[in-house]
């Protein structure tokens, strides 16, 4: 397969794959082949995924504790596999996030990344922003650790921070109905503005760059001189910047592109 053809596995924003199927992950990778179910139709899709067919293996996670600890990372990089990272890591809050580790383990987690790997190959993602209302009837968010994951991830060499505001579905709402007292709640799009205008503040004073991901309202709105930039979650042209060879850089229409996506073409969404 020539370099222009390569693929990007993306593993996966919808299953947390480094905290939870690690053994289906190597498995198919010994295979050489995925096989994808399209989520309308479910069709099956056998996907090669070989270390020459493969450009670079994206892995989302929570949690790369399991990832770190069973040394997955080195086995791919010994079979030929470039690999990048998107590591949510949000302010702790045992309401909105109840599985998931420490903030400090998951501080640790980001160190020993950057550590084994190139910290330019690890995005963090502070996402989403949320606002929302207790029993108590008082507005919260889950912005109050912000500073101090800034703070880490700049020391461990971060350069890239991604983030959004929640997106209220109606999905989420009819999970909510369940919880006495608990609603989400959208702040405005001045609050918005202001919020990322904080954050762009705090993150130039660690040489980290500012993304968002599908905000193109708010991104509409900031300041002309406001360095925050349209994200792409899984970027192309970064990833060739990295590891060279090339891949598509047009526009891939299954995303979110009129919310501001940049993702593009060559992608493999890894499902369940």
């Amino acid at each position: 397969m020539g370099l222009s053809n390569k693929i990007v596995i993306s593993a996966s924003r919808r299953t947390d794959i480094p905290a939870f199927y690690l053994d289906w992950f190597m498995a198919q990778i010994q295979k050489g082949v995925f096989e994808v179910v399209n989520p309308y139709n479910r069709r099956v899709s056998t996907v090669p995924a070989t270390p020459d067919t493969v450009h670079t293996i994206v892995f989302w996670s929570k949690n790369f504790g399991p990832f770190i600890q069973r040394d997955v990372g080195r086995q791919l990089l010994k079979m030929g596999y470039n690999l990048f990272f998107n590591f949510t890591i949000n302010a702790k809050s045992f309401l909105l996030e109840p599985r998931v580790p420490s903030l400090s383990q998951r501080l640790e987690q980001l160190r020993d990344l950057c550590q084994t790997f190139d910290p330019k190959t690890v995005n963090w993602r502070f996402d989403p922003i949320c606002f929302f209302k207790t029993g108590q009837n008082v507005i919260e968010d889950n912005l109050n650790d912000f500073p101090r994951i800034s703070t880490w991830a700049s020391r461990c060499g971060v350069t890239r921070c991604i983030t959004s505001f929640m997106d209220h579905y109606v999905k989420i709402q009819k999970r909510l109905s369940s919880i006495p007292g608990f609603s989400f709640v959208d702040p405005g799009l001045r609050k918005k503005i202001e919020i990322l205008l904080k954050m762009e503040k705090v993150l130039a004073e660690k040489n980290i760059d500012l993304y968002t991901c599908c905000e193109k309202e708010v991104m509409d709105a900031l300041p002309l001189d406001s360095n925050v930039n349209k994200s792409s979650c899984i970027p192309s042209d970064f990833l060739v910047e990295i590891f060279g060879g090339s891949l598509s850089l047009r526009k891939d229409t299954g995303q979110r592109i009129t919310h501001g996506c940049g993702c593009r073409f060559n992608l493999i969404i890894l499902q369940f």
